[in-house]
């Protein structure tokens, strides 16, 4: 049998964080493919200017705000929006939040955020969306992860460990999904032109505009297999450097973003009780 693959006619494309960066931009692609499309965002995020851009095209998107880390109001979301536009055929899970983290200055809270952001708010969708997918034997699930999941990166402790985080649940699941007729994807970009990165403090080799990152993760759900990754010069090295030992890895890292140059910046007295 052939996995199940989303298609328009079959009912509603669903992202989150659509109201920047990679999502925004895939909401205008999807909906010039003709989906329905129901974007997520926090509340005051701006998702009505994504409407008004989109209303000449074949489909249409609709505003569901709702805050990723919501269990319950993310379960209501979903519910929503079969209820207004029809089943969910598609979910791309894509909110996320970058932090910046320096070994000299952990914060708990930091970790946590990032957690509970890129993780458990795409589980806390994708578990009410699943169950319904189950029930019709069919639909498509894309997971939004990154290349730093494939090894640690300066400042990515926990921006990567989320990704890698979110590899590995997307493994898993395959499992058990291409028995119930439900396709998993799992997108791991590169560095793309977006907020998000705008807070990278790191070199970004290949950076790539976001329209044309959000082309090829459309691309990629039209047609692409388990992992879409790009830019392939820069996602196949590292594929490639992944699986050099782990002490030629460090270096090659270490000296790309030239992070031994870079001054530790702390407080050296002792932490106060």
């Amino acid at each position: 049998m052939t996995l199940y693959r989303a298609n328009p006619k079959d009912g509603v494309a669903w992202i989150t964080g659509g109201s920047s960066g990679i999502g925004r931009s895939l909401a205008k692609d999807l909906a010039a493919q003709g989906y329905a499309v129901a974007v997520t965002a926090l509340d005051d995020d701006p998702i009505d200017t994504l409407v008004v851009e989109t209303t000449q095209m074949p489909g249409r998107v609709t505003a569901y705000p709702c805050d990723v880390t919501d269990e319950k109001r993310m379960a209501k979301t979903v519910a929503a929006i079969e209820k207004d536009l029809g089943p969910i055929v598609l979910a791309v899970f894509n909110a996320g939040s970058y932090i910046a983290i320096a070994g000299e200055d952990l914060t708990v809270r930091a970790f946590r955020q990032s957690f509970d952001v890129n993780y458990f708010g795409t589980i806390n969708g994708l578990v009410p969306v699943i169950e319904r997918m189950r029930i019709r034997a069919r639909g498509h699930i894309v997971l939004v992860g990154s290349v730093t999941a494939y090894f640690g990166w300066p400042t990515t402790a926990a921006y990567g460990g989320t990704k890698a985080a979110i590899n590995i649940l997307a493994e898993s699941l395959k499992y058990d999904f291409d028995k119930m007729n439900v396709r998993i994807q799992v997108i791991n970009p590169g560095f793309v032109d977006t907020p998000l990165t705008e807070k990278n403090l790191l070199p970004m080799p290949g950076l790539v505009p976001v329209n044309r990152a959000s082309r090829r993760v459309a691309r990629g759900i039209k047609s692409g297999g388990f992992e879409v990754t790009f830019p392939r010069r820069l996602s196949w090295g590292l594929k490639l450097l992944r699986i050099l030992p782990r002490s030629i890895c460090r270096w090659v890292i270490s000296t790309a973003t030239r992070w031994k140059a870079r001054p530790l910046n702390f407080d050296r007295r002792p932490p106060s009780e």
